[in-house]
């Protein structure tokens, strides 16, 4: 049975740990159908009325075993539902043409919602292997530096700046 094609409308979440005197981590994920691409959490809608909220707290479990906002299972890591910020900011930009084929005929940009996901330090991660291989805890400057998307890049380098903004008076 074919899959219906991708929705393009799609997510971006920054992982990351608590910025502790101006160092910082975020989590990248390297992607299974294409070694060395390495990217922070990443996922279209499944359904049009699915809101970016949902679509981020799924494509962070599926993406990574890290629940948001449930109540604790013993052995799957769990984070309050206020650990993942929505930055209500979005980019349109032109999908890669070897991904194209995910979409219907014709489709050539993706809307993509920008998150942040602060997790504890150690918080452990779960790939979904077909997705992704590998995972690394980098500071915020080496991670944005080994993300293929210059989006990505962006994201993670806006990072600190978020927190201050959403956090005003707080030391980063």
């Amino acid at each position: 049975m074919q899959k219906p094609p991708k929705i393009p409308q799609s997510v971006l979440v920054v992982i990351h740990t608590p910025p502790v005197a101006g160092r910082m981590d975020v989590l990248i994920i390297e992607r299974a159908d294409r070694a060395g691409f390495w990217q922070s959490v990443t996922g279209s809608k499944d359904r049009l009325d699915e809101s970016f909220t949902e679509t981020a707290v799924r494509e962070v479990a599926e993406e990574t075993g890290i629940v948001v906002g449930s109540p604790g299972v013993p052995d799957v890591p769990t984070v309050p539902a206020g650990a993942l910020r929505d930055w209500h900011h979005e980019i349109d930009y032109e999908i890669y043409p070897v991904w194209r084929h995910r979409y219907a005929e014709g489709v050539t940009r993706n809307t993509e919602h920008w998150f942040s996901l602060e997790v504890p330090a150690g918080t452990p991660v779960t790939l979904a292997p077909r997705e992704h291989t590998a995972y690394l805890w980098l500071p915020y400057e080496e991670a944005a530096a080994k993300c293929f998307s210059s989006s990505n890049r962006e994201a993670i380098l806006q990072l600190p700046a978020r927190l201050a903004a959403s956090h005003p008076g707080e030391p980063q």
